[in-house]
Order: structure tokens, then sequence, then C-alpha cells
């Protein structure tokens, strides 16, 4: 009896104070429903498909331009407009985990972002406060010398810890792109 009234009593401290508990939204001790978990395989590549019309778009992109985050620039905020749809993966200790996503047809426009955080971190998107390090790839706004680009984009972790930590990938389209099929693929390197 003594446990039921401490625990209704933390319930209407938080409820009185305000707090919002994100543990189960967040999915703290796993990843939440809409996020498709790719198991990464050491000196091995391994895949998923998606689909664009399976994901929403994303209104709060602030998270990526925050110094905590530093994932893209403001200034590139309508290549991710679109529809957004949710991976995650982890990088083993030691490793270099090579995230890549390429359209099912060359002319969709896709975007990519993937960041990196603690084994026990199931963080997301747009509540994200900080990470170790985010990663991101899109259309570029005009040609490199020297370099050509393709409709795949991909970004790079390094790992040269004892650590296992988490990656959460999130692909995205420029404002108004809500369908398109694509293939997700996670190369690690250990």
């Amino acid at each position: 009896m003594k446990t039921n009234v401490h625990t209704i009593l933390i319930l209407i401290m938080i409820a009185v104070s305000g707090l919002t508990v994100t543990a189960a939204a967040q999915g703290k001790g796993s990843w939440s429903a809409s996020v498709k978990v790719i198991a990464s395989k050491s000196n091995d590549t391994a895949s998923a498909e998606g689909d664009l019309s399976s994901g929403k778009t994303m209104e709060d992109l602030s998270w990526a331009s925050s110094s905590s985050n530093a994932c893209f620039p403001a200034t590139q905020n309508e290549k991710f407009r679109g529809n957004h749809v949710f991976f995650a993966t982890t990088i083993p200790a030691r490793s270099i985990v090579t995230v890549s996503v390429t359209p099912t047809e060359d002319s969709t426009n896709l975007s990519l972002y993937a960041y990196m955080m603690g084994a026990d971190s199931y963080d997301m998107v747009p509540d994200l406060a900080r990470c170790i390090t985010c990663e991101a790839d899109h259309k570029w706004d005009r040609p490199w010398k020297g370099k050509v680009q393709t409709s795949e984009r991909h970004v790079e972790f390094q790992n040269p810890t004892q650590n296992t930590y988490n990656i959460f990938i999130g692909v995205s389209a420029p404002t108004g792109g809500t369908k398109g099929k694509f293939k997700v693929e996670v190369k690690t390197k250990s």
C-alpha cells in the first residue's frame, strides 16, 4: 500500500509541474514501432527496403542545425521537408559503418541523415537534444569540381573505441517528396 501511495504522489507531482514523461514516446529501452532495425553484421552488408509513402513530414527541423547536433545547416532544410522514414542499426567496437540509400528509380531525389548515440539511447528526431555525431547527404546545389553525384546518398561513422553505439537513420526528400521506394544498406568494416 505504501508503494502505491508513493507512486501516486510522484505521478501527481509530475502532472502538477507540467513535466512530460518522454521515455515511452522515445522508446527508451528500445526503438519505437516507427523505426525499422537493420542488424549490422561485422565485415558484411545488411539492408532493408523502404518507401517514402510510409513516412510523414517533419515540420520542426531545428534539431538538425542545433550546435548540439550539427547535422545540416538550416539553409538546407528544404531538402528534408518531404516524408521521413526511420531505420536504426548499431556500430560495433573498432568499426567503420557506411550507411547508403539508393532509390529504386534514379529520378527520385532522396536526402539522408544519421546520428550516433550511446548504446542505451534511443532518442528520435525532432526531440533530439544531442548526439555524439550527425552526418547528412543530399543533392548538391551545384556541381563539385572533379566529382559526380549519383542518386545514391551515403554517410560514414567511425568507432575507434571498445564500445558499441546506436545509429539512427532518417531517409527523407525535398519539399513535396512523399513517395518513392528505396534501399538502405549498412556496410560494417571491423
